[in-house]
């Protein structure tokens, strides 16, 4: 059974891939640092609400596409 943090990791990074940004970008545009973004796609990281409307602000979607 895949875990929630693993399910979002993946997620975010198809959502990411798709928009053509690098996790480097990704992170300058959320305000995150680019090792806490890696640490999110591969699962390793339970995030905060707060940093998750940060990634969807930066990524142009909605907190709620990013958690479908």
């Amino acid at each position: 059974m895949i875990n929630i943090q693993k399910k979002f990791g993946e997620k975010l990074k198809e959502t990411r891939i798709q928009k053509g940004l690098s996790q480097e970008k990704l992170a300058f545009k959320s305000g995150l640092h680019r090792t806490y973004i890696s640490d999110i796609e591969r699962g390793a990281r339970n995030l905060s609400l707060q940093n998750i409307e940060k990634i969807a602000k930066a990524l142009g979607i909605s907190n709620s596409e990013l958690l479908k």
